[in-house]
Formats: structure tokens, sequence, C-alpha cells
């Protein structure tokens, strides 16, 4: 549903984006990195937005997110708050911004929500020092997203973006790892790249909602990459990915015929002249 232009928006609160999971509601997030796709998806009716560090990917042309830094994700979160007025907005917390000890997550964390107005930050991992670290950033009052299963910032380690969780031992451990992210206060858990029927059994195991990319229907929500879901970003074909759109053809075929007329003396024209 949109929300109009010119009316007054009520945001979403995280207490009734925890409710949606109790309502049996499914929960929509999709990325977006600037004011203007911020301003649309907001329209569109989304729950959240993620600015996501996949904007190393799809926005600098990089290999991985490694490379993101604070700054890059604090300048592109500011620009999509001022699209974004009803749905919540969450930030990755981008590579060695979080893990080095508890005192550094804390200043990043609390700068990101201080000089962008994010709703919560999202960081990935769940190991004992990840919970902990969740628990005194919650603690010091910053809403946390948590991330298992691929983890993009481990790609080197898990040996590229590859499923999660397909033997019995990975499955046990990554249902324990989501346990203990909600008992570290994380109030939902992105679960990417994982078995559907795991990605269930972990949707249950926890009261907290749970949000899938590539981790089946059995999930209390759903996110994608914009420019994946708009097909903009036509040269990326994962089996998870379903395009609503051809975009990139389209932009394509726009620019041609722009040239086209510039080059043949068709633009502009008498009626776009003063």
């Amino acid at each position: 549903m949109s929300s109009g232009t010119g009316d007054a928006v009520r945001a979403l609160s995280i207490r009734e984006y925890v409710q949606r999971k109790q309502k049996g509601e499914k929960i929509v997030m999709v990325t977006a990195y600037d004011a203007l796709f911020g301003r649309l998806v907001d329209e569109a009716g989304v729950d959240a937005v993620l600015v996501g560090d996949s904007l190393g990917n799809v926005i600098a042309g990089l290999d991985t997110t490694l490379p993101v830094t604070l700054d890059q994700m604090i300048y592109h979160a500011t620009m999509v708050r001022r699209g974004v007025k009803r749905a919540l907005l969450f930030v990755d917390m981008p590579f060695l911004t979080y893990q080095a000890s508890v005192e550094q997550a804390i200043m990043s964390c609390g700068r990101v929500l201080q000089q962008t107005g994010a709703s919560a930050v999202k960081m990935e991992g769940a190991g004992e020092e990840m919970a902990e670290t969740v628990r005194r950033v919650v603690g010091a009052g910053i809403p946390v997203v948590g991330h298992i299963g691929f983890t993009p910032q481990s790609v080197h380690t898990l040996g590229g973006a590859r499923v999660q969780g397909r033997d019995a031992g990975d499955a046990s451990r990554m249902i324990d790892e989501a346990r203990r992210l909600e008992d570290a206060g994380a109030f939902s858990i992105v679960l990417e790249l994982v078995p559907a029927e795991l990605a269930a059994r972990i949707t249950a195991a926890v009261a907290v909602p749970t949000i899938g990319i590539g981790a089946g229907a059995g999930c209390d929500g759903q996110v994608l990459v914009l420019p994946d879901l708009l097909g903009l970003n036509d040269r990326f074909a994962p089996k998870f990915l379903k395009r609503y759109a051809e975009m990139a053809s389209d932009v394509r075929g726009a620019v041609e015929r722009f040239a086209s007329d510039v080059r043949g003396g068709k633009y502009p024209g008498s009626e776009h002249s003063f």
C-alpha cells in the first residue's frame, strides 16, 4: 500500500515490527542506498529498509563488502533517512567497526544512530564474543538486528558465498546461535543462504522475527537487495533471486533513445526549449 504524497505518515515502531511475528504477518524488507529509492520503497509500503554494506558490491563495484567504511555507511544512511518516513531504517555495521572490542562496537553503533537517525544497526556473527557485544550494544540503548548463516564479511573464511548449515552439526550450531542472539537482546535475525528446513526450525526456535535471503519461505519475512529485485543488477542471478522488473534493459534502451535523438537533432525540440 502507498503512503500517498503530502499526507502525514506514522513511523513503524520496533515493537510493531516484532509483533508481526506474533500475529503471523510476514515482514517485507529491501535495501536502499539513496534518498530517491528510499522514498520509493517507503511509499511502496515495505516494513523495513536496510542500508546494506552490499553497497560495496552494487554501488561501488567491489568484489566483497570488506572495504566498505563506517563513514560511507553513515553517508548513505543519512541520504536514505531523508526518503524514508514510515518504514524502520536499519544500517549494516561494516567490517572491523565492531569486532575489535565492545567499546569499539558501542561507539561505532552509537555514531550510526546519532548521525543518521536510523532505527537500528545490523551486525554479522553469533559466537560467544559476538553475543556479548550485542548484549552490551543493546544495553547502551542501541537496537540490534543479528545476522547468521552466510555472513558476507566472513566470505574468505567461509570459502565464498555458500549455503550454511547443511550438516547436522552445523544446523544445531546455528539454532544455538540464533537463540544466543535472541538472549543477548537482538530483536530480529537475518538468515542468509540457509536450507529452507533449517531456517524454518530456527524461526520456530526463537520468539524474534527472522528475515530470510536465500533461506526459504519459513522465515518471518524476506529481504532482497533492491538493484537485484529490480533487475538493474542483471549480471547477478543466484537461485534465490526473483526479479520483479527488468530495469537494466529499460535503462539501456532509454539512454540509447536519448543518444539517438541528440545525434539526430530531435532533442531538444521546441517544446523543451525556453
